[in-house]
């Protein structure tokens, strides 16, 4: 079981990116993945999530607006497409995946169990 979070790099202020997160070896439609992200010296936070079915995204309020979660089941992959990036953005990102993650917790980190590796963005002023 195993989630590979990829497409961080070093992007301008006011520019996009689009991170992937790729699942292998679960059930990938039965599965609620959700982004996390970690800033130099600050405690890891929620990011977005979205539902098994996609129907149900939920973002933080930083981001609401310029990020957007989507997921292709067929592709086992979940992305977050990251726009009017600014410079608090810079952390390290991480996807997450729970298969019994309830409404009420997608915001939880505590609600994943398997974890990616993280990929750096940068945002330079």
């Amino acid at each position: 079981v195993q989630l590979q979070a990829s497409g961080g790099g070093l992007v301008q202020a006011g520019g996009s990116l689009r991170l992937s997160c790729a699942a292998s070896g679960l059930t990938f439609s039965r599965y609620a993945i959700a982004w996390f992200r970690q800033a130099p010296g600050k405690v890891r936070e929620f990011v977005a999530a979205i539902r098994q079915s996609g129907g149900t995204t939920v973002y933080a309020d930083s981001v609401k607006g310029r990020f957007t979660i989507s997921r292709d089941n067929a592709k086992n992959t979940v992305y977050l497409q990251m726009n009017i990036l600014r410079p608090e953005d810079t952390a390290v990102y991480y996807c997450a995946g729970g298969s019994s993650v309830i409404l009420s917790n997608l915001r939880s980190e505590t609600a994943y169990p398997i974890w990616g590796q993280g990929t750096l963005v940068t945002v330079s002023s």
